[in-house]
């Protein structure tokens, strides 16, 4: 594990931010790193409002997507809402969806069949839409690569509206409307909106015409929060404002299906981590293990008591979800090993029984274990697909544009993506693609990286800091839960391994004669020797409230720790 030092910022802008702010110098410095250098930066930040948040026509295409709901209102269309099987996917239709209906009646909802028609806009889904005389269809967190998917709608008089978050490819497709910010042609000043956040300035627009205010659309935020959870987007900009709203949503008047899935936690205010854990990976496992339409009727249709009853449901469903992706990382692990690929540059393994509904995550399972851009295929029809998951500054993206020639599509992120090829260019694409991590990946990048945000004393751990600290929340990419670097701590003699497996470390640490706090470093049980008979040791941790019995206390959360030389 590398620890790395963020550069200080320039000390005239530290005392300029701590002057305005009224701020000690640790918070104006985390502030500077965060991008924020002005008071009306750090109002944003730390006071976001609604009213922050941009005009929508400011989207490309968005003038001419309001246009084509409106006349289809105005001529008793009938409106396709399509979206995604994943949480992004799942909430936008159930956002857009529910907001259509709130006026107008002709509307239906489709997510396609993880495993029968697989990612995005789908043949079978256009062929639904012919059959129920719907001539609109709205696509949500997909579509922007579906040339051919809306040309075939065109054949049969059906318009597409694309509300996309994914890079485009060198053709747009021929729709109404496509908005996606990340379009070249698109000067939208925020481009890091997830498909339901797109899914929300469409709203928003709409909203505009019928004389509704940001007030009007409020309570919809509790969908928006979760996908920008779920889908690891930046939490800056426009996507902070939606998210802080969101949460507040979720606290304070959940809908029913929110409700039932959280209503035996024992926490009273869920965070953006919660969601991400807690929320999404059921909602999730709707689509993963039965069908994505459980999802939306879930978070669109169903009462509390049918809610409670289905999210019991999930419950099983999420276990189930657990136990294969336990047992898919096995097999995994295993196939490395004997396939002695221990010290490649990438991970490309594949097993045709394995469960596409669980790949993305086991994916992420394996770069736990070998840190380097990895791939999980399964078999899907008469195709290979798979997931795609990278590590910290590498673009996966990129590689795969690389090794396009043996693909049949891809699409996704720079972290995240999605292909599928024919079976027989199974092993080409492998050496081709452990070729193009081989020649681009930097040997540092190798090796997981741990950024510091700052050296402090725990004496420096102040009641003010630590509130000051909270309203940094909610946490996520380019604004991640600050981390601390102390040296020279030591364990009052409480430390143990925890765990079934032995597998976590517990500790109860001082700096010389500083106030004792608990810590607690999942998966580093075996950096249990490293602190005892109260040697001293540095330790990176963030820190983060436990909640125990109703008492809550505050804990490091240890990163790693590294025992002196």
């Amino acid at each position: 594990m590398r620890w790395n030092l963020k550069p200080t910022p320039d000390s005239e802008k530290i005392k300029s931010l701590q002057d305005s702010l009224n701020i000690d110098e640790l918070i104006a410095t985390l502030l500077l790193q965060r991008g924020i250098e002005t008071f009306e930066q750090a109002r944003q930040f730390f006071r976001p409002k609604l009213e922050d948040l941009h005009d929508p026509y400011l989207m490309k295409d968005m003038d001419k997507a309001v246009a084509r709901i409106e006349k289809a209102i105005e001529k008793q269309e009938n409106i396709l809402v399509f979206g995604d099987y994943d949480v992004d996917g799942t909430t936008a239709v159930s956002l857009v969806s529910s907001y259509l209906k709130s006026f107008y009646p002709n509307v239906d909802t489709y997510i396609p069949d993880r495993y029968d028609e697989g990612y995005g806009v789908s043949f079978k889904g256009i062929d639904y839409a012919d059959d129920n005389g719907i001539t609109l269809i709205i696509a949500l967190d997909c579509g922007i690569k579906s040339i051919d998917h809306v040309a075939y709608a065109k054949e049969k008089n059906i318009d597409f509206i694309i509300c996309d978050h994914h890079r485009p490819g060198d053709t747009l497709p021929d729709a109404v409307a496509v908005l996606d910010p990340k379009r070249e042609d698109c000067h939208y000043p925020y481009d890091e909106l997830c498909g339901c956040g797109i899914g929300f300035k469409l709203l928003q627009a709409l909203a505009k015409n019928r004389n509704q205010t940001i007030d009007d659309l409020r309570p919809y935020l509790d969908l928006v929060a979760t996908a920008i959870g779920a889908d690891i987007v930046p939490i800056t900009g426009e996507n902070r404002v939606l998210a802080k709203f969101g949460l507040e949503v979720i606290n304070s008047n959940p809908r029913p299906g929110f409700k039932a899935i959280t209503q035996n936690l024992k926490k009273k205010n869920l965070t953006i981590t919660d969601v991400v854990f807690i929320l999404a990976p059921r909602i999730n496992a709707a689509g993963r293990i039965k069908h994505g339409n459980y999802a939306v009727k879930l978070l669109t249709e169903f009462g509390i008591e049918e809610a409670e009853a289905f999210a019991k449901e999930l419950e099983v469903f999420n276990a189930d979800r657990k136990e294969l992706d336990k047992q898919i990382t096995s097999e995994a692990l295993l196939q490395i090993i004997e396939n002695q690929e221990e010290d490649r540059y990438s991970t490309v393994v594949y097993k045709e029984d394995w469960h596409k509904g669980v790949i993305g995550i086991v994916a992420s399972r394996l770069i736990e274990t070998y840190y380097r851009p990895t791939l999980v295929f399964t078999k899907s029809g008469d195709k290979l697909a798979a997931s795609a998951r990278s590590v910290k500054d590498f673009d996966v993206y990129n590689a795969l544009e690389a090794c396009s020639e043996y693909l049949l599509q891809f699409g996704g992120h720079m972290y995240a993506a999605g292909l599928t090829l024919e079976e027989a260019q199974f092993e080409n694409f492998k050496a081709q693609f452990e070729k193009v991590i081989s020649e681009t990946i930097s040997e540092e990048l190798r090796t997981p990286e741990i950024l510091i945000d700052a050296v402090i004393n725990l004496n420096d751990i102040t009641e003010k800091f630590v509130r000051i600290l909270n309203q940094f929340e909610p946490f996520g990419p380019m604004n991640m839960m600050p981390v601390f670097m102390t040296e020279n701590l030591r364990d009052t003699g409480y430390g143990k391994r925890i765990g079934s497996d032995e597998n976590h470390l517990r500790l109860f640490v001082k700096q010389d004669d500083s106030e004792g706090y608990g810590a607690i470093g999942f998966g580093m049980g075996n950096k249990f020797e490293l602190t005892q008979n109260q040697q001293p040791f540095d330790a990176v941790y963030s820190l983060e409230e436990n909640e125990f019995n109703g008492n809550v206390s505050l804990q490091l959360r240890l990163r790693d720790i590294k025992g002196k030389e």
